[in-house]
């Protein structure tokens, strides 16, 4: 009886780990095998007649950058620089430097005017500020286009400092015949063509004033008025005072 029962405790034991084992591998991961399909023990799976599945990890390549290897970042595009000045269209794209020697510099000059008198040689492209001695001072000047030439004297009646600009309705109504439309009035400022210092010649609308062009300088390009460079027309501005004499030739 004793011998009956060790044995029927036995065999159950054996079917209870079966069962368990059973359990344990009911939903097994599926087996992932060696893309190599001719491998013998492959064959060996159903003797080459169900075709095994196999799954192939996709292989990821890392690009490699050493410690200090720089980084190279994509710019954004950048929009061209505007060659031409909205407010000016007649001046030239190309901006050359300012030649030397339309530089301010003392130059010998012999006249019968008096010293403190301004004469502008618009043929050269010179303002000359007479000083005592056969001395002058010499600025380089952009003078008016073919057309708006003129010659005259006058006397300065105005000195302005960063001047608005007004410009008169013919020019107006000329440009924006030329598909080019000027502001009915503009603060002074960086921007304004008249520049930093402007002085008025009698009751003329023309100006001997700065430009936000300065490679305009040694050029025929205004409409009449006298330009210098904003630094060059400060120095000229400091010089002289309101009823100094202006002789344009």
């Amino acid at each position: 009886m004793m011998k009956q029962l060790v044995l029927a405790a036995a065999l159950f034991g054996i079917f209870s780990t079966a069962a368990l084992a059973d359990d344990r591998y009911a939903t097994r991961p599926p087996v992932v095998l060696s893309p190599d399909l001719t491998a013998p023990w492959i064959n060996q799976l159903g003797g080459g007649r169900v075709r095994p599945v196999v799954y192939q990890r996709p292989v990821v390549r890392q690009q490699q950058r050493g410690l200090f290897q720089r980084r190279v970042l994509r710019q954004a595009p950048q929009a061209a620089p505007q060659t031409v000045s909205a407010i000016n269209p007649g001046i030239p794209s190309i901006r050359h430097p300012i030649e030397p020697q339309y530089l301010p510099q003392m130059v010998d000059y012999d006249t019968q005017e008096k010293p403190g008198t301004i004469v502008i040689d618009t043929n050269n492209r010179f303002l000359y500020l007479v000083m005592q001695g056969g001395k002058a001072r010499r600025y380089g000047v952009g003078v008016g286009k073919p057309g708006f030439e003129w010659a005259g004297a006058h006397k300065i009646t105005r000195k302005t400092e960063w001047p608005d600009w007004t410009p008169p309705s013919e020019m107006i109504s000329r440009e924006a015949a030329k598909g080019h439309y000027l502001p009915a009035r503009m603060d002074g400022g960086a921007e304004n063509p008249l520049g930093a210092r402007a002085m008025y010649l009698g009751s003329t609308l023309y100006r001997i004033h700065g430009t936000n062009a300065p490679w305009s300088i040694g050029s025929a390009v205004s409409s009449g008025c006298i330009r210098l460079r904003n630094e060059d027309v400060v120095d000229l501005y400091d010089r002289v005072s309101v009823g100094t004499r202006v002789i344009v030739m």
